[in-house]
């Protein structure tokens, strides 16, 4: 994506233009065009192992490992799905179930070992995380649940990286997937690692905030360019 010159305000020019539109591509942006990820609570899936618990007396302690479907075992109620939900989620939906047998049933349960695989999305996304790979997922889809490409994000310069020995990094086309090419939408495997890198200008902006504003919020960056071309 390219950002014209035209998009400045009008009464911007020579490089105060420059300077404010590209600090109006970083705005809200760190510096770092690979911004930290951020996790969120955690979806179990299989082989996930959890400990179940159920009070009052006589208490019940489970310990039971998540299937391939997404279900667990549980004495007296049989299969509960736990595949993609939270510990809270499972345990409110052991709870309503227990509670037909057990008077004033309390529920918890706790992750006992993270065995699912997880990806990572981040870089130029609107939601940079790891989530849980619960199902089969392609990277469109993968891009999809961060909530996607940034206004910032070089989409046809995309890349997987795969661990291995050595890692293998697959580009990924995101503009020609639009298109109906889906040859570069490869399906994600617990390891991996998508990386959405800025396009050149946006990253010559984090680079000019970096050197000329390392202690100013872009906001007041561009007020101070404004300032400096009516002076």
């Amino acid at each position: 994506m390219q950002l014209s010159f035209a998009r400045t305000r009008s009464n911007r020019s020579g490089i105060a233009a420059l300077l404010v539109a590209l600090g109006a591509l970083a705005c809200g942006h760190s510096p770092n065009p690979a911004p930290d990820v951020k996790y969120v609570d955690y979806r179990i899936g299989p082989p996930d192992k959890l400990i179940v618990t159920v009070l009052p007396d006589p208490s019940v302690v489970e310990n039971v490992v998540v299937r391939p479907d997404g279900m667990i075992t549980i004495q007296l109620i049989g299969d509960v799905p736990a595949g993609g939900k939270t510990t809270d989620e499972v345990a409110t939906d052991i709870q309503n179930r227990v509670s037909r047998f057990k008077r004033g049933a309390l529920v918890t349960v706790a992750l006992a070992g993270a065995e699912s695989p997880v990806v990572t999305v981040l870089g130029e996304v609107r939601n940079p995380t790891t989530f849980a790979l619960t199902r089969q997922m392609r990277i469109s889809e993968a891009l999809g649940t961060v909530g996607g490409p940034t206004l910032f994000a070089d989409d046809d310069e995309v890349q997987l990286v795969r661990p291995g020995n050595p890692p293998r990094v697959i580009e990924v086309d995101m503009d020609a997937i639009r298109d109906g090419d889906l040859r570069t939408n490869v399906q994600v495997y617990g390891g991996d690692i998508v990386y959405v890198p800025p396009t050149a200008l946006a990253s010559v902006g984090y680079a000019i905030q970096q050197v000329l504003f390392p202690f100013t919020p872009f906001f007041g960056a561009a007020g101070a360019v404004a300032g400096w071309t009516t002076r």
